[in-house]
């Protein structure tokens, strides 16, 4: 046999392995050993994993995955809210449906509403599971806003639907100054002026809401070391970021909030913990497209906090390498990584996972596109 022959038929039996495994692990047949962020992701039975918007558990040594299940044609809640399971972060099982939408007429869960975003916390006192998500009742576009809260005796549930409604009723947040509490402000100026912004940071919203509560859109849970547990959330029409303290029993507020970059025009916050210091990873709000993230930092949770430029690096870094964030997973030796969607409005289901390694440079995280990568590395 030539050389040449022999070089042809290895290119022959390498391309054919690498289309195989290829297949293989398309099936669930073969695991996966890395992220591929943004390329189609598959659980272990061979099928798209179906979790968008979603948050990370990790419990007795099982991560446990949370996210929107949608359809091919619609981004309303069918379904619910699916669970995923996996030791290594790589490989997913599917559990099934954590939370499922009602068919009672109207339910504030009932099927075809908007449920984004669903995190999940465990409460040691108690040893229940508490799921919070934002909720907008069907038919009612994005106007109520609401927060819905779920509990369960295990990770994977089922979830017991338990209320919905705003964030702290009545409330003024503790780092809003109290000259403005009683501002008539002046309802002529013109939306998205420097007069309206001005407006909107010194409270005109949370005037606006105080009775009925604050809007709550896209959100977060944390539980920080002391095992406080905080809401985190887009208010006042997106303008706003807040962050709400919850009861000992993660199920309802203290009374204690603050807002954060009033008027700066924030959503998907993703919140994470280093060395003493809080770091929040946001978006702008441009509908599904995506934009710049910005970073905000604080050295206590209820602030101040800080903003800063895109934590972005390179190609891509302008619209979040095409996503939009929504957890940030801290792992047991000190890394983070950063969980992100790629939207597909026109056809919900095949919206994209993009997981990237968070890396430090002066002590602020820094985000750079991998085609593919790996923990060990």
């Amino acid at each position: 046999m030539t050389v040449m022959k022999k070089t042809l038929l290895l290119c022959t039996v390498l391309l054919t392995f690498a289309f195989n495994s290829l297949y293989a692990q398309m099936l669930g047949t073969e695991k996966y050993d890395r992220f591929y962020p943004g390329k189609l992701w598959f659980d272990t039975d061979g099928q798209i994993i179906n979790a968008h918007g979603g948050g990370l558990l990790l419990h007795e040594g099982t991560y446990y995955w949370f996210g929107e299940h949608k359809g091919e044609h619609s981004n309303a809640a069918l379904v619910g809210v699916t669970c995923y399971a996996s030791t290594d972060l790589y490989n997913w099982k599917n559990l099934g449906v954590a939370f499922s939408v009602s068919d009672e007429p109207g339910s504030p869960v009932e099927r075809g509403c908007t449920l984004e975003r669903p995190k999940v916390i465990y409460n040691k006192k108690t040893g229940k599971f508490v799921m919070f998500f934002h909720l907008e009742l069907k038919g009612q576009g994005y106007n109520r806003a609401n927060v819905g809260v779920a509990v369960a005796d295990k990770p994977e549930g089922p979830y017991t639907f338990l209320k919905n409604g705003r964030v702290n009723p009545g409330k003024w947040p503790q780092n809003l100054d109290k000259t403005f509490k009683n501002k008539q402000f002046d309802k002529n100026h013109k939306g998205w002026s420097d007069e309206w912004r001005q407006d909107v940071a010194e409270g005109m919203m949370v005037q606006r809401d105080l009775e009925g509560g604050q809007m709550s859109r896209d959100m977060q849970l944390f539980v920080d070391d002391d095992g406080k547990a905080y809401h985190i959330y887009s208010s006042e029409d997106n303008l706003t970021i807040q962050i709400a303290e919850l009861t000992d029993d993660y199920l309802d507020y203290t009374g204690k909030y603050i807002r954060i970059d009033p008027a700066g025009h924030n959503e998907a916050p993703a919140l994470f913990k280093k060395d003493g210091k809080y770091f929040m990873i946001t978006s702008g709000c441009t509908g599904w497209a995506p934009n710049a993230a910005r970073l905000l930092t604080a050295d206590n949770i209820m602030g101040p906090w800080t903003r800063h430029d895109n934590p972005c690096r390179g190609k891509g870094a302008d619209k979040t390498f095409n996503s939009q964030s929504t957890y940030i997973l801290p792992l047991p030796n000190g890394k983070f990584i950063f969980m992100a969607d790629r939207w597909m409005p026109s056809n919900p289901i095949d919206g994209r996972y993009v997981w990237l390694p968070i890396e430090w440079e002066s002590g602020m995280p820094v985000l750079r596109w991998h085609d593919q990568w790996r923990l060990e590395e």
